[in-house]
């Protein structure tokens, strides 16, 4: 453990019962099916369900052999109605899971779990926005990727905190960092003086709970 001239040392901790991050005031809605694993956001289907059978009459819906149990059923409905924006969502599974929006490399552990969407209701209300063009789907695309990436972090266990060490007590700390990186994961942000100084120079110490 590095130790300032003050006594003081700071080692990081990898966080064990981080927030996931689809708590958050998040812009889109995340589906997903897992055998396993209850992954995504727990009204997302019941929310993409509401914007269905808003859209689309049920005699539609029989001759699509729609499924409201099946989310690639959902998905196809929910395309048909053209009030969202979405992408698709990939599972990577081997001792850990990891999501992107695009497909995984390795296909023996790795497939399609779902997809995220923002309906254009919502964009209408948060942007104001009465079409969506080129450039705003792209704008969109960008941040619901955003909103995967936080999540990737989050199930790969990739989430941090710090505490302040002095004569052998915890005199500050802080959780909640997504990513491993002090420099540019917030930690610093949060320090000052010899704390500070310590991580900026890579003097502290790295420790899971």
């Amino acid at each position: 453990m590095a130790t300032a001239t003050q006594g003081i040392s700071v080692r990081l901790v990898n966080d064990p019962s981080p927030e996931s991050p689809r708590m958050w005031d998040n812009l889109g809605t995340m589906v997903c099916a897992h055998r396993r694993y209850n992954l995504g956001d727990e009204s997302g289907r019941s929310d993409a369900l509401s914007i269905i059978r808003e859209h689309l009459p049920d005699k539609q819906l029989r001759e699509m052999d729609f499924d409201e149990s099946h989310v690639p059923d959902i998905e196809r409905a929910l395309e048909v109605t053209g009030q969202v924006v979405m992408l698709p969502l990939y599972l990577y599974q081997h001792s850990g899971m990891a999501m992107k929006t695009s497909p995984f490399s390795c296909q023996w552990d790795s497939g399609k779990v779902g997809f995220i969407f923002v309906s254009k209701a919502k964009l209408t209300q948060e942007y104001g926005w009465k079409r969506i063009t080129a450039d705003r789907r792209n704008k969109i695309h960008t941040l619901l990727e955003g909103e995967v990436e936080d999540y990737d972090t989050y199930l790969r266990g990739d989430v941090w905190g710090f505490e302040v060490v002095q004569e052998s007590q915890v005199v500050d700390s802080c959780w909640g960092f997504f990513g491993s990186d002090p420099l540019t994961n917030g930690v610093l942000g949060h320090l000052s003086g010899p704390a500070r100084e310590l991580v900026e120079s890579g003097l502290f110490e790295r420790a899971y709970a």
